[in-house]
């Protein structure tokens, strides 16, 4: 039997490797929709930044418990574009490249991401919600009515985080950040919990050679025509 609050509240889940853009394309999808829209990927974020706060590591075993602890109670919320963790806006602090490393390796372990689920599953509410991540469709919401998995070659993934790093006045190394994605690949992919895959039943979007505009198009046809 399927919740009739799941009926009002339809989600359209995005998965996709990191610098796929699909924050981007999630976001404008939302906003064509007047869905809410959720970066899962930025939770992740936001406790790799409050970790630090707390002088917390995922290398110190004794750390797991309160790490732990950390991702069932931290104090964060979503206010339009900003994220405030404790009533401080960590927006900038949350897509810095150290945030973005230790949120795949926090990603990993299995009691996190537990502890992170329901919050996740708490952004659902209608008249609907875009979440884009890595297990989106296949853990988050397996009853979403349209699951994408939207993709683009290593190569054209470091060429727009270059880019997307430049455009904040900030320097890029093509080779380090090339590098850094093809290990979070290999962590994203491998790990026990939730690797990053295609559901069986997503449609893959391949956005190495085609725009921003193009890929949204394609995904609200398929989502007018699942709604």
């Amino acid at each position: 039997m399927v919740d009739s609050s799941h009926k009002a509240a339809p989600v359209i889940a995005i998965d996709g490797p990191t610098a796929s853009g699909k924050g981007t394309v999630a976001g404008l999808v939302a906003k064509q929709l007047g869905f809410y829209y959720l970066d899962s990927g930025a939770i992740y974020r936001v406790l790799g930044v409050a970790a630090q706060g707390a002088g917390l590591s995922i290398d110190i075993p004794e750390h797991h418990a309160p790490l732990v602890n950390l991702a069932a109670n931290m104090p964060v919320s979503f206010v339009g574009e900003q994220v405030v963790l404790n009533g401080q806006d960590v927006s900038g602090a949350i897509r810095t490249e150290q945030a973005g490393v230790l949120a795949s390796r926090m990603a990993v372990d299995p009691q996190i991401r537990a502890a992170l689920l329901q919050r996740q599953r708490n952004f659902r509410q209608p008249p609907g919600l875009v979440a884009d991540g890595r297990d989106m469709g296949s853990v988050v919401f397996p009853d979403a009515i349209l699951k994408v998995f939207l993709t683009a070659s290593a190569q054209v993934r470091a060429e727009r985080r270059v880019k997307q790093i430049e455009g904040r006045g900030q320097r890029a190394d093509f080779d380090a950040i090339y590098q850094d994605l093809l290990a979070r690949d290999k962590r994203d992919t491998e790990r026990a919990v939730a690797p990053l895959k295609p559901c069986d039943d997503a449609k893959v979007l391949d956005c190495s050679d085609i725009g921003v505009d193009q890929v949204v198009q394609t995904i609200l046809k398929w989502a007018l025509q699942a709604l």
